[in-house]
């Protein structure tokens, strides 16, 4: 989340640029000053958090459409198919006042750009003009993007996902005389596209995964906590009681709350603390980013147990037991598109462990993947979060930019293991080639290699399969039994992750009406102290006393998790080392 709020330094008004700052005298306190300017930046802090409340209420009485950038058009909606899907297939048709015809290179592959659906709706990918798209589309390749819509089409299982997705990708290729597109796929879609290139008919083009799990039990001890809760839980049964309670659908919005758990030092406090400080230049983005982050989507009941029974709890997808269907069970091994790899030593949902694992375990060594005649490219960056994989600007302008320019040079690669090598001496996020240079180190499969305790995992693989037919049997047909639309939708509506925001609404709160008005008369007149003002610093090193205290708490709660899940699983500590985070 800091990825998307960071901190923007104010720029003192009235600072002459030919005064040394070394000359000048600081500034002395003045409470009555930083009363009023804390008055004020709490009223304009509440009144954004009014207009998000608006906005979410907005956004769903207009169905909760697509947040792209662009203008595009429908090709496709997998709810008419045979098989129904609620995802449909765009064509992104103009992008800063150019047409189609303007902006693409014919010589170039068709980009298919597919955003997770995780409890969020798409366009996080095509979120601004930086974007996968955005940058896709600036260097001439056609693009087309995958979305979803709010709710799940009855009974709807992955399978008909991949369906739809097959059916997506084949009618690009036929617009594009048969050529491969390439398929992006971020955080959850990456697995998504990931079984769609290893379905018993898989398709040709090259794969490009973005912050995606493809090894599930893989992490650090004290680090990635998400991996072992599936164990304190009880394993999958919890998502089906909860899929019930929604009368056959899951509600994204616990997706986002546990999200925002895992690092509640940075995605709650530091993201209001920072709105807080800076609201006079941080509330637009602020804004923006909600409008996505608020908008939550549902699972079908099916869809949400295949997921956490087979990939989070499971871990099928590395092994190749993922069933697809009755009649096929996915194969990393019969992949044979080349696959870019994006992971980040920052992203604490999808760690490199988790994105990068699954190769050790799919291919015994170098030799056995060259033997394959896979190609295999991973580029790391070194601190940016779970989104900012996404959708950071500078992400987009310079490693995104690297792997589209880069493509052609990937898929004329010997089959082997690489690491995608981005030099840049300039420092410049938006430059082209070949201002950057882009290098292919070989490197060994062995050098993935991790510890993964195993056996405790199995454990809760068989504990979950026996808490799951318990519950499938004996207590899921009374709870559907006296679920009705009308009490899912009680619960669905009194979320925190829903009432945390609506309370601001003026719809639901009358009180909200006053800040409105009160807001709208700092705004004519309002001059924010300097950044350096004493009392500003001393504000700031509060906000960072509370993180910190937040973030040890926070680190205890992870500590006790993994404590807990050794004493109920029997798994010894993972060695902790911090130079060799699978030695990438």
């Amino acid at each position: 989340m800091n990825t998307i709020t960071s901190i923007d330094r104010l720029i003192p008004a009235n600072t002459d640029a030919t005064t040394s700052s070394s000359n000048k005298n600081p500034p002395l306190p003045d409470p009555v000053a930083y009363g009023r300017d804390l008055w004020e930046r709490s009223v304009l802090f509440m009144d954004t958090l009014r207009e998000r409340a608006d906005n979410m209420i907005a956004h769903e009485r207009a169905g909760m459409p697509p947040l792209l950038d662009f203008k595009y058009e429908t090709l496709l909606d997998a709810r008419r198919f045979g098989r129904p899907a609620n995802y449909a297939l765009l064509r992104i048709t103009d992008v800063e006042g150019n047409c189609w015809d303007d902006c693409i290179d014919p010589t170039k592959p068709p980009v298919i750009v597919v955003d997770p659906r995780a409890g969020h709706g798409p366009g996080i990918g095509g979120f601004k003009r930086d974007s996968e798209v955005g940058m896709a589309m600036a260097e001439g390749h056609p693009i087309y993007f995958v979305i979803f819509f709010p709710e799940p089409e009855p009974d709807q299982t992955i399978e008909d996902v991949l369906l739809a997705l097959r059916r997506f990708v084949k009618e690009v290729s036929v617009r594009h005389d048969g050529a491969a597109p390439v398929l992006y796929g971020n955080c959850q879609a990456g697995w998504a596209v990931t079984l769609l290139a290893a379905h018993c008919e898989s398709l040709a083009g090259p794969v490009v995964l973005n912050g995606s799990p493809l090894s599930y039990w893989a992490g650090r001890e004290g680090v990635n906590p998400m991996r072992v809760t599936g164990g304190l839980l009880g394993g999958a049964w919890l998502a089906h009681l909860t899929a019930d309670l929604g009368d056959g659908r899951f509600d994204g919005a616990w997706l986002a709350q546990n999200f925002e758990s895992l690092k509640p030092g940075k995605a709650i406090w530091e993201k209001y603390a920072n709105l807080l400080t800076h609201v006079d230049t941080e509330r637009d983005r602020f804004l923006d980013f909600e409008r996505w982050w608020s908008g939550f989507y549902t699972l079908s009941r099916p869809e949400i147990i295949s997921i956490t029974q087979n990939l989070f709890i499971g871990n099928q997808l590395e092994s190749g037991e993922m069933p697809i269907g009755n009649h096929c069970v996915a194969d990393l091994r019969k992949i044979k598109s080349p696959m870019i790899i994006f992971a980040s030593y920052g992203d604490n949902i999808t760690p490199p462990a988790q994105a990068l694992g699954w190769i050790p375990t799919v291919y015994k060594n170098t030799a056995d993947l060259k033997a394959a005649g896979q190609r295999i490219v991973y580029l790391t960056n070194a601190h940016v979060g779970h989104l900012g994989i996404f959708v950071s600007a500078s992400v987009a302008r310079l490693e995104h930019r690297a792997i589209l320019e880069s493509s052609g040079k990937i898929e004329k690669l010997k089959p082997g293991l690489y690491e995608m090598m981005i030099e840049n001496p300039s420092g410049d996020p938006d430059c082209h080639a070949p201002n950057y240079k882009v290098r292919f180190e070989a490197r060994d499969v062995s050098d993935l290699d991790h510890q993964v305790p195993e056996q405790a995992f199995n454990s809760v693989r068989r504990v979950s399969e026996i808490n799951e037919a318990f519950y499938s049997a004996f207590i899921s047909p009374f709870v559907r039994l006296i679920t009705t639309p009308a009490s899912a939708d009680i619960l669905k509506w009194i979320h925190p992750m829903r009432t945390s925001r609506l309370m601001f609404s003026e719809r639901f709160n009358p009180w909200m009406w006053l800040v409105r008005q009160t807001a709208d008369s700092i705004a004519r007149t309002r001059t924010p102290l300097e950044p350096d003002n004493p009392m500003m610093q001393r504000e700031q090193a509060a906000i960072a006393a509370v993180g910190e205290a937040i973030e040890r708490a926070r680190i205890a709660r992870d500590a006790t998790y993994e404590r807990t899940f050794r004493m109920l699983y029997g798994s010894k500590a993972q060695k902790d080392d911090n130079d060799a985070d699978m030695a990438v």
